[in-house]
Parts: C-alpha cells; structure tokens; sequence
C-alpha cells in the first residue's frame, strides 16, 4: 500500500462524514474532561472540511475536522451535547473571551522571559 493509496482512503470516509477515530476519541475526551460543553457546527470552505468547535463554559474550545455535517450532528449525539450552527447563531462570546484572556498571558509571560 503506498502513501497515495491511504490519503485516498482516509478522504473517502471523510466525504462521508466519518470521523477519524483518533478526532473522535480526542473530542470525546476533551468534552468529558469539562463542563458545559456545546458543539458548534462550522460548514465546509473552499480550503477546509467540515469542523466541530466545541466550546466548555468558561470559553476553553478545541476544533476538529468532520467530514460533513452530518459527522458533525453524530458527534454531537454521541457527546450528548447541545449542536449549533456557526452560520446562523456565530461564536460564542465566552470563547471570544477565552481567547483574547490566554492572547494577554501569553504576552505576559513572553515579556516575563525577556525581564529575565
């Protein structure tokens, strides 16, 4: 089996909405490690598949890709959490929050090694 003979096949199960089991297993551990966690569906690009963000309550989010929306819809099932669509609901800003809070620490700690 060469390397084009496994990206092919890994891109035909992706058409298909399935998940790989590395993505699933790691959205499945990353959602039972927090509370509050909610899926927000973003839709297929030009340049990418698919993805899930999923959100916890204090705005901690990770992202993977799907395949479609309906592997999107089955991860939200399957984590039995509540699923939305980026296009028509966006971000939350909680998330928005998160972001900009560990953009600020970063910095901070960049500066606290150069003070050094």
């Amino acid at each position: 089996m060469g390397v084009f003979d496994r990206l092919r096949r890994r891109s035909k199960s992706r058409a298909r909405g399935d998940t790989s089991d590395t993505d699933g297993d790691y959205l499945e551990q990353w959602a039972a490690s927090r509370r509050g966690v909610e899926v927000f569906v973003e839709p297929k690009t030009m340049v990418t598949e698919t993805t899930v963000v999923l959100v916890a309550h204090d705005g901690e989010w990770t992202r993977r890709g799907v395949g479609n929306e309906a592997g999107a819809r089955r991860i939200g099932k399957r984590l039995e959490a509540p699923i939305y669509d980026v296009g028509k609901i966006g971000y939350p800003q909680r998330m928005r929050d998160y972001t900009e809070r560990q953009r600020v620490l970063r910095k901070r700690a960049e500066r606290d090694d150069l003070g050094r």
